[in-house]
């Protein structure tokens, strides 16, 4: 079953939207390992949205969250109404260069794709979607 969060995007809800994908995760009985990925991953896109997405105005954020019947896996949909922006159409960036010697920014959506099983971008009736889905067996 589906169940949705909609809250103001700003930095300081994070802890509250973590919190809220938890108890979904908890009840689901996830793996605190893949508990601790998902979490990371919200962190992620959820702060992304929160500083980039309405700057510098205040919008809210939708975050849907579902466990499949099977248990198997988590679906978690990210949207706003907020600057159309695609993340995943950035390259990754090239982890083999020292640091100094790469780009700034693009790693933590980098990380968000190596977490999760799947991730889908689009720009749909006005509104940034991002679908993440993990797998709870790995």
């Amino acid at each position: 079953m589906m169940r949705t969060l909609e809250i103001d995007a700003i930095t300081e809800n994070l802890d509250e939207v973590i919190g809220f994908i938890d108890g979904v995760l908890e009840e689901n009985d996830c793996p605190m390992k893949i508990q601790l990925q998902i979490e990371l991953t919200v962190e992620e896109v959820f702060i992304n949205i929160a500083s980039y997405a309405y700057a510098p105005q205040i919008g809210t954020a939708k975050i849907s969250v579902d466990v499949d019947g099977d248990k198997a896996d988590v679906t978690m949909v990210f949207e706003d109404s907020g600057v159309p922006y695609d993340p995943l159409a950035k390259e990754d960036p090239d982890i083999t260069l020292p640091a100094s010697e790469r780009g700034i920014g693009g790693l933590g959506i980098f990380l968000v794709k190596k977490n999760m099983n799947d991730v889908k971008y689009e720009y749909k009736d006005g509104k940034n979607v991002l679908t993440l889905t993990k797998s709870l067996n790995e």
